[in-house]
């Protein structure tokens, strides 16, 4: 009884979570997921482990499509599928590059489980139920233990506790963690005409808490842009709620991309070599260890 129990309450959140990030609230988990990123770039060790790859700031736009298409794989056709677990095997063969301490792992997981909750109180057109919430949690820590990642909380309340002493502990100005924030907003800003690039690159720190900014070293926005930006998105959750509801998913693996005209392979997603700088060794717990330049970044220094 109880592994069929176990059994359907997998079943159930992959099938809830793709219905809210791709039919109920699919611009909404893309946004969400891109400021997770920033999060993960204020730590210490991982935004110094990104910038000595080069890959955030050498290939900003193949780094950002790899990342969102295995996560988009996970999402819409869930943990236990065939293209699901693909993914995921991708996306440790990928990490396993690195010396990665599990802390860091846990953390980024719990940027994919609360930025989301938290968009969702800010500007979700309604808000998740509990029993939705639940869901988005117990899909992602299912990921995170295919991940191999050890010690995930139990309950919403324990991992938002050691996220929020995570972020006390590993949060600290860099340079390496500034310059990767800078080469992602610029990659934001241009998606959009010459002339708008000013204001996205000052709406995205707008959307930004003040201990991540501090972190990131970048400058809060004005009051009346943060006040505006908070608002345009509020107003449009207002509208939202008026309008017909989205009957079909929207499937960011269907979305053309420029780094593959013609389609892409799970398995050649990311890096096909250890990046600049970053020589493997082996460690234990299966992972690998880079040398000397991600050393230098663990110790806070630019890489």
């Amino acid at each position: 009884m109880t592994t069929r129990s176990h059994a359907d309450e997998c079943r159930n959140c992959q099938q809830v979570v793709r219905h809210l990030a791709t039919v109920a609230f699919p611009w909404d988990t893309t946004r969400a997921l891109e400021l997770a990123l920033f999060r993960s770039f204020a730590s210490v060790r991982i935004g110094g482990l990104l910038h000595a790859t080069g890959e955030f700031e050498g290939r900003p736009q193949k780094r950002y499509d790899d990342t969102d298409l295995i996560v988009s794989e996970i999402i819409e056709n869930g943990f236990d599928s065939v293209r699901g677990q693909r993914a995921i095997g991708r996306m440790n063969e990928l990490h396993a590059r690195f010396r990665i301490a599990n802390e860091d792992f846990l953390y980024v997981l719990s940027t994919f489980v609360f930025e989301p909750l938290r968009w969702n109180e800010r500007f979700g057109w309604r808000r998740m139920s509990e029993d939705e919430r639940l869901a988005w949690f117990r899909f992602w820590r299912a990921v995170g233990e295919r991940m191999q990642i050890l010690g995930i909380p139990a309950t919403l309340a324990d991992f938002a506790a050691f996220s929020s002493d995570y972020e006390k502990r590993n949060f600290r100005p860099q340079a390496a963690s500034r310059q990767v924030a800078l080469a992602t907003r610029e990659m934001f800003a241009s998606w959009f005409p010459a002339p708008l690039r000013p204001l996205v690159r000052r709406s995205i720190h707008a959307l930004l808490d003040p201990p991540l900014l501090a972190a990131l070293d970048l400058q809060p926005a004005p009051r009346w842009l943060q006040r505006t930006v908070a608002a345009a998105l509020r107003c449009r959750a207002r509208l939202l709620r008026w309008l017909p509801r989205r009957r079909q998913p929207m499937l960011r693996t269907r979305i053309a991309r420029a780094a593959y005209p013609r389609g892409y392979d799970i398995a050649t997603l990311g890096p096909a070599a250890a990046p600049r700088g970053v020589c493997p060794v082996s460690l234990d717990h299966g992972r690998t260890a880079t040398a000397p330049a991600l050393a230098a970044a663990e110790r806070g220094v630019d890489g």
